[in-house]
């Protein structure tokens, strides 16, 4: 068994994948034959991942704040404390803050033969200020 004591891992700033100012706090990444990766992900406003796609789907729930994701081909849909967002493998997807209210995640994702994520394009600006449909 192991103990990992708050603040005895850094947060990390991800170097690419990202637009806009965004932090990880690693909760776990275990060895293999485990494949369950979990990180607590913070959006400031504006900021989000690029489009994506898990091999083995993932898991968000949604800690604080106002949230955007959105599938491929689907519109935007807002997300908020409690929520709980499933991605099924192989859809492509984004997420992220809202454009003016930062958002906080655990995100929960499988690794396929060590692989959890596969990158694809930056979300664009205009994609990204859609936003949700109102009503």
């Amino acid at each position: 068994m192991e103990v990992f004591r708050a603040g005895s891992r850094p947060s990390v700033t991800p170097p690419k994948f990202f637009t806009g100012k965004v932090r990880m706090d690693p909760i776990h990444s275990p060895p293999a034959p485990a494949r369950a990766w979990s990180t607590v992900v913070t959006f400031e406003p504006g900021a989000r991942t690029y489009w994506h796609t898990h091999p083995l789907g993932q898991t968000l729930l949604v800690l604080s704040g106002v949230g955007w994701t959105q599938c491929d081909g689907g519109e935007i849909v807002e997300i908020r404390p409690g929520d709980v967002v499933y991605c099924p493998p192989g859809h492509k997807h984004w997420h992220g803050a809202s454009a003016t209210v930062a958002m906080t995640h655990v995100a929960i994702t499988e690794a396929l033969d060590g692989k959890p994520i596969d990158w694809l394009e930056e979300v664009s600006d205009e994609q990204y200020n859609a936003g949700p449909k109102k009503g």
